[in-house]
């Protein structure tokens, strides 16, 4: 059986703020299809690495291509979901407009959002189960409607990576399960998803492939030959709570097989 292409190529990529190195020389092939849990302790720099395949930080060095093309081309094919912590949730925007902000390239600066476009975005909030807040404004969310409001704007881009920073952070446990699921529906349709994530208990659970970074990725791969108590003791220092995480997450992944 041949292997699937590579959705998300990098390459000796590093990034340093301030002179002090953030990520030094990663080199990640990550396939086509794959559902990827983007794991590390704080500072290791897990949002700066999705934020350098966005071009949003400065590279030191290094490239990135997506589906065998520069950014550029595919920029169109990424979906991008921010921390909600770099979010002004005070902006003055209804739950459907900020869907819809999600098709601005297909209908274009200052042009109107036609009622196809709000058909649409209306579909996306419906698919992350909160269609009837399409008219709140933003601000008056809660944090899991807030992340499920950015999610359905993922979806209604039709891209076909997903970077998504850390969605599963101040939601309670019905939403994290609701957004994984949605997140599996779009893997089935051959989606690329790279997710930020922090707790290593789901991290089994949730994602068939891993990558462990600590500022250098330490390990990557399907998650069946990267989750290994060796390869997190290299990531996280070998930290006793860490161990302890270590020893119920293994546990938690055989009870799942």
């Amino acid at each position: 059986m041949s292997e699937p292409p590579t959705a998300i190529d990098i390459a000796d990529l590093t990034v340093a703020y301030q002179r002090k190195p953030v990520l030094w020389e990663i080199n990640l092939k990550i396939p086509q299809g794959a559902l990827v849990g983007l794991v590390g302790p704080n500072g290791a720099g897990k949002s700066t690495l999705i934020k350098s395949i966005m071009d949003m930080v400065p590279r030191i060095a290094g490239r990135v291509e997506i589906h065998g093309q520069p950014l550029n081309k595919q920029r169109h094919n990424i979906a991008y979901v921010p921390q909600r912590e770099s979010v002004d949730w005070d902006f003055p925007a209804t739950v459907l407009d900020v869907v819809t902000m999600g098709l601005y390239r297909e209908i274009g600066w200052f042009m109107p959002v036609r009622n196809e476009h709000r058909k649409r975005a209306t579909a996306a909030l419906d698919q992350v189960g909160i269609a009837e807040l399409a008219g709140r404004q933003i601000s008056q969310l809660s944090g899991g409607q807030q992340q499920r409001t950015f999610l359905a704007r993922a979806l209604v881009q039709s891209a076909n990576v997903f970077l998504m920073d850390e969605p599963f952070a101040a939601v309670d446990a019905a939403t994290e399960q609701s957004i994984i699921e949605v997140l599996r529906q779009q893997q089935v349709r051959g989606k690329t998803i790279v997710v930020v994530h922090h707790d290593l208990h789901t991290v089994p659970e949730y994602f068939d492939h891993l990558i462990l970074l600590n500022v250098r990725a330490v390990a990557w791969g399907a998650m069946a030959t990267t989750f290994t108590p060796e390869n997190l003791r290299k990531t996280y220092g070998g930290r006793l709570t860490l161990l302890e995480e270590v020893t119920e997450a293994m546990r938690r992944r055989s009870a799942v097989k």
